[in-house]
C-alpha cells in the first residue's frame, strides 16, 4: 500500500533529521496520510509537521521544510515533494505505482482491503436491542444496517468482533405488553374495555391475542389476572423477539449473541455490580437511595442506583451489564444507540471509569432520526399511535440490497431522507442501481472477452505499461485506497464512507467505459489482444474492488442486469 511506503519515508527522514541535528523532539510520532482537497496539491498530505511543531520548538513550515530534505528526490515512489501552506507536505505519486498495485489487488482477491489497525483487539459492537414490545420501526433499521457494516468494518480492519443483541426483557414495558395483550383478549370475550393509552395500540397485539386465545382458551381459563399478564407478558416477549431476528436476518443482520437483561436480575448480577462499586468507595446513601458518585468521572451530577422503594434504575442494569462485557473479555464496547440517548452518554463513561477501565474503551454512536419521503411528501409517523413505518414494510417495498445501501448513504451524526421513490428506481439516478449495474456491466464483458478468447490466465501475461490513459491511471489509483478507506471507515466509526467510496468507483468505471463509444482508445474488446488483456486486466481489478466493497456492505452483486451493453 502506497501509504506505508509514504509512511516509511516520513519516519526515516524524521529519524535523520534527529540524527543530524535538524530539530529534537520526544515522544513517539503520529503520522496520518490523506488526500489533498485540491488534486494540484498531489495524491497524499500530511500534517506531521504541524503536530510536531511544538514539541521541537520551531515553526511548522521550517519543521516541513527539514523534513522534505531528508526525503530522497529519487524515491522511485514519487514523482515530487512539495511544502504548502502552514507546513502540509504534499506527495505525488508516481503514476507507475498504482498500476503496480493492480498486482496486489489481483493476488489478495477477495482478501483486498483488509488492514491489521486492530491488531486482533477483541471488540463488542451492540446494536438495536429494540425491546422486544413491537417490530422494527426504520430507525432500529438504520441503526441495524449501521452496526452490522461497521461490525464488518472492523473485522476488515483486523479486529476480532462480536455483535450482540441486548434484549430488555425485564421491567416495566414488558409488563405493560403484557397487560396491553391481556386487555385485547378480554375484548374478544365481548368485554368493553377502555384501552389505556399507555398500552400498546399496534395491530399485532390484537394478533398476538387471538393466536394466544386459539393455543391456550383452556388453559387462561384457569388462571388469575396476575398469573395470565405474566404468561402473556412472557408469550408476546418470545414470539415478537423472534419476529425481529427473522426481520433482521431478512434484512442481512445476524447477531453473533443475544444477552438477555432477566439474566441480570436472576444472576443478581445487579447487586453485585453495586456492592462491587461500593467496595471502591463509587457509592453512597442518601434519604434512602443508593447513588453512584458520577460527577466524580465528569458527570454533571450524581444518579440513582437504587430508588428509596428498594427497586432499581435501569442505570444499574446497564453499569452491571456493561461490566459483564468487560469481564467477557471485551478490550472495547461499541453501543449504537439513538438520537435521543444523548444525555446518557456521560453517565455511562463515568461508570465505565469507575469500573476501572478507560473512557475511551466505550464508545456509544448516536443514530440519528430517518424521514421516509413519498412522491416527494414526507411520511408521517407515530410511534404511539402505531402509525409508523416498519422496517419490514420499507424492505419489502425497495429490496433489501436499496434499503441497506440508503440508510449508509449519509453519516449517522445527520438525519437522513430515505427517498422511497428513488430506492425502486432501476435507472443510474439510484446508486445502489448504478453501483450494481457497473459490476454486471463488467461480468458481461468479461462473457464476451471469453467469446472471442480475450481469456487472462493470469497476470504473467499482461502488460500494465500498456494503460496508459489519463481514466486508467485514476481508476488504478481509486482502487489502490481501498485499504485507506478502511482504516478511515474503522477509525472513525463511520462506514457510511463506504458507500461513498463505492459509489465513485462505479461512476469513474462507467465514465471511463462510457468514452468508449466516442473514442476507440477506451474501448476494451476490438484492442489488439496484450492492450485487451491490460484493460481487462483493469476491469478485473476494478471487479474485485466492487466485490469486496459490496460484500463489507452486506450487498449483493448481480452478474446480470436489465439493459447490460457490452459493445466496447
Amino acid at each position: 500500500m502506497i501509504e506505508n511506503r509514504i509512511e516509511k519515508l516520513i519516519r526515516d527522514a524524521l529519524d535523520l533529521c534527529k540524527k543530524e541535528g535538524d530539530f529534537q523532539f520526544e515522544g513517539e510520532v503520529v503520522v496520518e496520510l490523506e488526500k489533498p482537497r485540491v488534486d494540484s496539491h498531489g495524491d497524499l498530505s500530511t500534517n506531521v509537521a504541524l503536530a510536531l511543531a511544538k514539541r521541537a520548538n520551531m515553526k511548522p513550515r521550517e519543521l516541513a521544510e527539514a523534513i522534505q530534505k531528508r526525503i530522497p528526490p529519487d524515491a522511485p515512489e514519487l514523482t515530487n515533494i512539495s511544502v504548502a501552506g502552514p507546513g502540509f507536505i504534499n506527495f505525488s505519486v508516481n503514476p507507475s505505482w498504482y498500476l503496480e498495485g493492480l498486482h496486489e489487488i489481483y493476488e489478495q482477491g477477495e482478501h483486498f482491503g483488509a488492514v491489521d489497525i486492530g491488531k486482533g483487539k477483541n471488540v463488542q459492537v451492540e446494536f438495536v436491542s429494540a425491546n422486544p414490545t413491537g417490530p422494527l420501526h426504520i430507525g432500529h433499521g438504520r441503526g441495524a444496517v449501521y452496526g452490522d457494516v461497521l461490525s464488518n468494518v472492523l473485522g476488515k480492519a483486523g479486529y476480532d468482533v462480536t455483535k450482540e443483541y441486548y434484549v430488555n426483557d425485564a421491567g416495566n414495558q414488558i409488563r405493560m405488553l403484557g397487560r396491553s395483550v391481556f386487555l385485547r383478549l378480554r375484548e374478544m370475550d365481548d368485554e368493553k374495555i377502555d384501552f389505556p393509552s399507555e398500552c400498546y395500540q399496534g395491530h399485532y397485539i390484537v394478533d398476538i391475542a387471538r393466536e394466544m386465545s386459539a393455543k391456550y382458551s383452556e388453559k387462561l381459563k384457569g388462571m388469575s389476572e396476575e398469573e395470565t399478564i405474566d404468561f402473556c407478558s412472557d408469550y408476546a416477549a418470545t414470539k415478537i423477539l423472534g419476529d425481529i431476528k427473522r426481520d433482521l436476518a431478512e434484512t442481512g443482520v445476524i447477531h453473533d449473541t443475544y444477552f438477555h437483561e432477566e439474566h441480570l436480575h436472576t444472576d443478581s448480577a445487579i447487586e453485585g455490580t453495586i456492592s462491587w462499586l461500593r467496595n471502591k468507595g463509587h457509592v453512597y446513601d442518601k434519604e434512602g437511595a443508593v447513588w453512584f458518585k458520577s460527577t466524580a468521572f465528569g458527570d454533571d451530577k450524581d444518579r440513582v442506583l437504587k430508588k428509596s422503594d428498594g427497586s432499581l434504575t435501569y442505570f444499574a442494569a446497564d453499569i452491571a451489564y456493561h461490566k459483564n462485557k468487560f469481564d467477557r473479555g471485551f478490550e472495547k464496547v461499541i453501543d449504537v444507540w439513538g438520537a435521543d440517548h444523548g444525555g446518557y452518554v456521560a453517565r455511562m463513561k463515568a461508570a465505565v471509569e469507575a469500573l476501572g477501565r478507560q473512557r475511551d474503551s466505550f464508545e456509544a454512536v448516536l443514530i440519528q432520526l430517518v424521514n421516509l419521503i413519498r412522491s416527494g411528501e414526507l411520511v408521517s409517523m407515530s410511534t404511539r399511535a402505531a402509525t409508523y413505518e416498519t422496517l419490514e414494510d420499507v424492505r419489502k417495498e425497495v429490496g433489501k440490497d436499496a434499503c441497506r445501501y440508503f440508510f449508509l448513504m449519509r453519516s449517522h451524526n445527520a438525519q437522513l431522507d430515505f427517498d422511497l421513490d428513488l430506492a425502486k428506481k432501476e435507472t443510474p439516478d439510484n446508486p445502489v442501481f448504478y453501483i450494481q449495474y457497473a459490476h454486471a456491466r463488467i461480468c458481461s464483458i468479461f462473457r464476451k472477452a471469453e467469446e472471442r478468447d480475450l481469456n487472462m490466465t493470469g497476470k504473467g501475461e499482461v502488460d500494465i505499461s500498456l494503460l496508459v490513459l489519463p481514466e486508467e491511471m485514476k481508476l488504478a489509483r481509486m482502487l489502490s485506497t481501498m485499504p485507506h478507506v478502511i482504516s478511515e471507515c474503522a477509525e472513525a466509526l463511520e462506514p457510511h464512507k463506504l458507500s461513498f467510496y463505492l459509489l465513485e468507483l462505479a461512476r469513474m468505471f462507467q465514465s471511463y467505459y462510457s468514452r468508449g463509444r466516442r473514442d476507440k482508445r477506451y474501448q476494451v474488446l476490438t484492442q489488439e489482444r496484450p492492450e485487451a488483456l491490460a484493460k481487462l486486466y483493469l476491469l478485473k481489478n476494478i471487479q474485485i474492488v466492487l466485490q469486496n466493497s459490496l460484500r463489507i456492505l452486506g450487498i449483493s452483486a448481480p452478474t446480470e442486469m436489465a439493459r447490460e451493453e457490452t459493445d466496447v
